[in-house]
């Protein structure tokens, strides 16, 4: 029995401008930094056909493949042509698939753009940035038509579930926030008005700062970063795991089946939290008052309830219906447009918070002009 020679690879030229390179016996942890350097100096020279050819090659690893690959890409860069013959299916196939892709970074790529094709393409993200947007926007109009007409894909559970999580199980931390965020609005008061001991109209001063904006605020605050990026997690999770693409191919709407109990729920929890942050920032504001400052509780309560107005209240409760449609349309919308990795699912969190703590800033701005010109 004759004993197979192990990493016999033969590489010869002859006089016509062929290069032959000849394996045989087994290849097993061959030195392919030499194969290289050889082959690259064979196929510098006038070659015009590369030729390589298998003879009863059994035992194999990664080195063979590693030895054609070289072969073939420095014949590719010369221009040669080359032929493979003799070799089992299964290298072929495997050679096959790592030619299919080359893996050379595009120049043009790493080149670094002029001003105007930056801007230009800055531009061109913008408008589509805009058109998914809208079309987005769409989508959710559809679906609360088809909801009012008892038509939409939307089931209870889902939205008592999502009510329960952004109303009874948000009211603790609103509780806390807002408490804290009406003792720090009576400190600072206090600072300026001890000046005149003019203290009492503390009460004042956070009655009509809670109800009219500061609520509403902290809510919509505190409801993007808990539930907004609870909203685009589930939903990119989902993104994910291909449900969405299931949901799609089921021919369900999936803004009847995610968005819509997400919205509506924010929509009735939004301002009722508002309402439970007003007064526990009254709350707040009266144990610096009473317990700080030593005023009378009932003068300090006199004081708030006569500068409790219904018009700051309706201008805070309406600041939090707009919050509670900005946080679920965020949230869903970053949700729905996540990526397919893991990594995604992250960005879509922080980009939910980002955008509805932007956009609520934005319709507060736009709210106040609106009340600054009717005069409320």
């Amino acid at each position: 029995m004759v004993k197979k020679i192990r990493n016999n690879i033969k590489i010869s030229s002859d006089d016509k401008g062929r290069v032959l390179i000849t394996v045989n016996g087994d290849v097993l942890d061959y030195n392919t930094d030499d194969f290289a350097k050889n082959i690259a100096e064979k196929l510098s020279k006038e070659v015009k056909v590369l030729v390589i050819e298998g003879e009863d090659v059994e035992k194999w690893d990664s080195s063979l493949l590693a030895v054609l690959y070289k072969a073939v890409t420095e014949a590719k860069k010369h221009k040669i042509v080359y032929k493979i013959t003799g070799f089992a299916k299964n290298v072929q196939d495997l050679l096959n698939l790592s030619l299919a892709v080359e893996n050379i970074p595009n120049r043009k790529s790493s080149e670094n753009p002029g001003f105007l094709e930056r801007l230009g393409k800055s531009f061109l993200d913008l408008l589509q940035k805009i058109g998914e947007v809208t079309d987005f926007l769409i989508e959710v109009c559809k679906s609360l038509g088809r909801f009012l007409c008892f038509r939409s894909v939307m089931r209870a559970r889902d939205f008592w579930d999502a009510m329960d999580k952004c109303g009874p199980a948000a009211v603790g931390i609103v509780c806390l926030i807002s408490f804290l965020v009406g003792l720090i609005l009576a400190f600072v008061g206090s600072v300026q008005l001890q000046t005149f001991g003019a203290q009492i109209y503390v009460a004042s001063l956070v009655t009509i700062g809670m109800c009219r904006i500061m609520g509403a605020i902290m809510v919509g605050i505190i409801m993007a970063g808990r539930t907004g990026s609870s909203y685009a997690a589930t939903i990119g999770t989902m993104q994910v795991n291909e449900e969405l693409d299931a949901l799609q191919t089921m021919g369900i709407a999936k803004t009847d089946f995610l968005v819509l109990p997400r919205l509506l729920s924010l929509l009735i929890a939004m301002p009722i939290l508002t309402m439970i942050a007003d007064f526990m920032g009254m709350v707040g504001g009266a144990f610096v008052g009473v317990f700080i400052m030593n005023l009378p509780h009932q003068e300090y309560w006199q004081f708030a309830i006569n500068s409790f107005k219904l018009h700051h209240f309706v201008v805070g409760i309406v600041h939090g219906f707009c919050f509670g449609i900005i946080i679920a349309l965020c949230g869903c919308y970053t949700g729905l447009k996540c990526g397919r990795n893991a990594d995604s699912v992250g960005i879509a969190t922080t980009k939910s918070v980002v955008y509805a703590v932007v956009w609520m800033i934005v319709v507060t701005g736009i709210i106040t002009v609106i009340c600054q010109e009717l005069k409320i």
